[in-house]
């Protein structure tokens, strides 16, 4: 399970770029503390998130939605969540570079608080059943 702090400045408009692996077969977890621009937590008290991936195709290519990460707020005053896809969603994943992004919002509005490059790599062995 990895752990990635990011800076969010909402005035800025920008996300933060964060790559990703993900193996396929196996439980994936990110989790993420947000911090403000002087280093503190980002209260996140209120806000819904969603994130995404998509299969990373040419310039001018469209791109369409190939999973839904679970978002969690584990502790959302000290700006801290998580997203998740369980081994039955990573096994259906092909091997390959995806792009993510991961949305919060407040009422009406919508940020972009970090996006990136994901690498999907096979699994070589399984567990035992």
């Amino acid at each position: 399970m990895a752990n990635k702090t990011i800076t969010f400045d909402p005035d800025a408009g920008v996300p933060r770029g964060v790559n990703l692996t993900i193996y396929t077969g196996s439980d994936f977890t990110t989790n993420f503390t947000v911090v403000n621009t002087s280093s503190s937590a980002f209260d996140l008290t209120g806000y819904t998130g969603s994130a995404a991936m998509s299969k990373s195709v040419s310039v001018g290519a469209t791109l369409g939605i190939t999973t839904s990460f679970a978002v969690g707020f584990t502790s959302a005053f000290d700006g801290k969540f998580k997203i998740s896809l369980g081994s039955t969603a990573t096994r259906n994943l092909r091997e390959g570079r995806y792009v993510y992004d991961i949305l919060v919002s407040s009422g009406s509005t919508v940020y972009g608080i970090a996006n990136g490059n994901v690498l999907v790599v096979p699994g070589i062995t399984t567990a035992p059943s």
